[in-house]
């Protein structure tokens, strides 16, 4: 669904400031460097690290200095939930970033009316940023606008996640894998939400499916696919996911096909 974006709120100037934010988190995550970090366990396999925190404060800082009006609900933090404001990732992919591994990401949206109409994510040991605002489609670090083409799912790569938080939904995500990994060609786990959608939005993956994320993991990259030209829904293909954290997302012809296999999986647990 379409919303209006509330005529108060600067949408080219979000744009630009979530662009800036994002990659001034970013630089306090690059500057930390890959490696062991210190962690802070706040569940199985949830983890926070200093450096976390200090992104996510160099990111608020900024967001409240350009819209000092607009609550910001950011993870580490927490703040308010509101149809319109600002929803932060400081680090995505915090287990990936305390291994050495550089799949790690910076996730900035603004919701307005409850709907994603800016977003951004940066990958600050990747060397990219993808930017898309509501209407005004999705592009790279380059200013390269990106649109997706629609691949038949046998020729398709998926990614996904696995719901590691929640172990009572692994046989609804092993329903729908089985279905994925005999309609796809093949299946990637990078470990870091916003990253499987910018890359779903860039045409690297074809689609992205996974259980039980939070705000702030999706609500960027869900606008960088729709803006690209792709279709984003929960498991049954209502506009749910910013709600549940249930997401599938991908090119119109994917999107069904991964649609049918989630269903599969939902009904047969």
């Amino acid at each position: 669904m379409v919303t209006r974006p509330d005529a108060e709120v600067d949408l080219a100037l979000a744009l630009a400031t979530a662009r800036y934010a994002a990659q001034a988190g970013g630089s306090v995550v690059r500057a930390a460097g890959l490696g062991v970090h210190p962690t802070e366990s706040k569940g199985p396999g949830d983890y926070v690290t200093a450096v976390d925190r200090q992104s996510e404060e160099v990111i608020v800082r900024v967001l409240r200095s350009a819209f000092p009006d607009l609550p910001v609900l950011a993870e580490e933090g927490g703040g308010d939930r509101r149809d319109t404001g600002w929803v932060v990732d400081p680090i995505d992919g915090t287990t990936n970033f305390s291994r050495g591994f550089p799949m790690v990401g910076v996730s900035v949206a603004l919701l307005v009316d409850g709907s994603p109409a800016v977003g951004c994510v940066h990958a600050p040991f990747l060397g990219w940023t993808y930017t898309a605002r509501q209407g005004m489609g999705t592009h790279d670090q380059n200013g390269r606008r990106l649109l997706l083409g629609d691949p038949e799912p046998g020729q398709a790569l998926i990614t996904t996640g696995f719901p590691f938080k929640d172990p009572g939904s692994i046989p609804r995500l092993l329903g729908a894998l089985g279905g994925v990994l005999r309609e796809f060609e093949d299946v990637r786990r990078p470990g870091a939400a916003s990253l499987d959608l910018a890359y779903t939005a860039s045409g690297v993956f074809s689609g992205y499916f996974e259980l039980g994320l939070k705000v702030w993991d999706i609500a960027a990259g869900a606008l960088l696919v729709t803006e690209a030209g792709g279709v984003v829904s929960d498991w049954e293909g209502e506009q749910g996911h910013l709600a549940t954290g249930d997401i599938v997302a991908g090119p119109p012809r994917v999107h069904a096909a991964l649609l049918r296999a989630t269903r599969s999986g939902s009904r047969a647990n």
